[in-house]
């Protein structure tokens, strides 16, 4: 990773670090919750080594980006407008958005809402929002699974969070080390805001109506992932206009670069090269 370039882009007065590598078709990677660039270091190399530009982006409230205050700084609409800074900061008109986790959610909403910007979309381990809506308002399992975001939502519940604590499920020393200095950086009530501004609460209800995916969607979910299901990719297809690829991996949990960092850049690397326009 010793190429990477850090550079910065701007929302409406918030700055926004990334750290891009390579030359060509520009591709966005967004990190979720608790999360930031570097989640995306096994992905980078081989990308930039085939021919495209990736730009991996610190959220705001994390590591390197700004942390304004207040929840409706980290609402989806501002999320959606970091993405697009960064696409217009490295001069295109369109990107492949690549998301995990919260940034998973983002990249739906950037496809729907601004698909003359969204090339290709790929997405792990976050249903489309339809799906997680439905999956919250009728499978027990979901719910009961989803009491950790409930806990988010309340009040001062930052205040028992810590990098440290943060950082418990990255493997390797190193790495993990390199996690706690990016969380100390970073904005722990920022991180809560996300959920207090965008996750949704009871009682909950299914969505009946989002604007279609238009572009090609490659979806990739670790079975072993409780926080969100796999059911929630049920009907996915009925949302995607667009040509639709979906890969399970059964023994892989909620962090899917991570647990299969080889299989998910060859799955995406493959997925690429065959939609390319």
């Amino acid at each position: 990773m010793e190429s990477v370039e850090h550079r910065y882009a701007e929302n409406q007065g918030v700055k926004l670090h990334y750290a891009a590598m390579g030359e060509g078709s520009l591709v966005v990677m967004l990190h979720g919750f608790p999360d930031f660039w570097y989640t995306w270091r096994n992905q980078m190399p081989t990308l930039a080594a085939g021919g495209y530009r990736v730009a991996a982006l610190d959220l705001r409230g994390y590591n390197l980006s700004d942390k304004p205050k207040g929840v409706e700084s980290y609402a989806m609409p501002l999320l959606v407008g970091d993405v697009a800074a960064v696409v217009k900061a490295e001069g295109r008109d369109k990107a492949v958005i690549v998301g995990h986790d919260w940034g998973a959610a983002i990249a739906w909403q950037v496809a729907m809402h601004l698909p003359q910007m969204t090339e290709r979309l790929v997405i792990l381990n976050v249903p489309h929002p339809r799906g997680l809506s439905r999956e919250l308002a009728a499978n027990g399992q979901q719910t009961e699974n989803s009491e950790y975001a409930r806990k988010f939502q309340q009040p001062g519940a930052y205040k028992a969070l810590t990098a440290e604590g943060l950082a418990f499920w990255v493997q390797g020393e190193d790495a993990r080390a390199k996690y706690v200095e990016a969380f100390r950086k970073s904005d722990l009530e920022a991180m809560l805001n996300y959920y207090q501004a965008n996750y949704p609460r009871p009682p909950y209800e299914a969505l009946e109506s989002t604007p279609p995916i238009e572009c090609p969607v490659l979806v990739m979910h670790g079975m072993k992932d409780k926080y969100l299901l796999a059911a929630g990719h049920a009907g996915t297809w009925d949302w995607v206009d667009g040509e639709l690829t979906m890969v399970m991996f059964p023994e892989a949990d909620h962090f899917l670069q991570h647990d299969e960092p080889e299989r998910v850049t060859r799955t995406l690397v493959d997925w690429l090269a065959t939609t390319r326009p």
